[in-house]
């Protein structure tokens, strides 16, 4: 059971416990549904990034939807799944070696969009791990 009462806002169990804050809830979804489409990477790639972080984030509710689905990746899915574990290990203090890495498969445009995706969606995690948001 979540920590707090659903509110009367939002249509999945996360948004309604945003919901308290309308205008939170609905500006948190709009960027979380922009950085999950297809944009300068695929969405493909980074639902295998979500589930890789959901593993380690500790919201029961992204847990709940999966883990990475290995036989999904290629050569651009390995790299970024990579670089969101070593996200999980640094916690931000990342070197320069592994952006190197990331350079070597990705454009700054796709850097920038994996990124801005790893550190919403973690936050967005955290969320769900504080609430004690539970898969239904």
């Amino acid at each position: 059971m979540a920590r707090i009462v659903e509110s009367s806002f939002g249509q999945t169990p996360f948004q309604k416990l945003l919901g308290h804050n309308k205008q939170v809830m609905e500006a948190w979804s709009l960027l979380g549904d922009t950085l999950e489409q297809d944009g300068k990477l695929s969405s493909k790639l980074k639902e295998q990034v979500r589930r890789t972080l959901a593993q380690s984030n500790g919201c029961e509710y992204c847990k709940a939807k999966g883990k990475p689905e290995t036989d999904k990746f290629d050569e651009k899915i390995s790299i970024a799944v990579g670089f969101a574990e070593v996200f999980l290990k640094q916690k931000g203090n990342i070197s320069d070696s592994t952006f190197n890495i990331l350079r070597e498969c990705f454009t700054e445009e796709e850097i920038s969009e994996l990124c801005a995706f790893i550190t919403f969606t973690t936050a967005s995690q955290y969320f769900g791990a504080i609430m004690k948001l539970e898969a239904k």
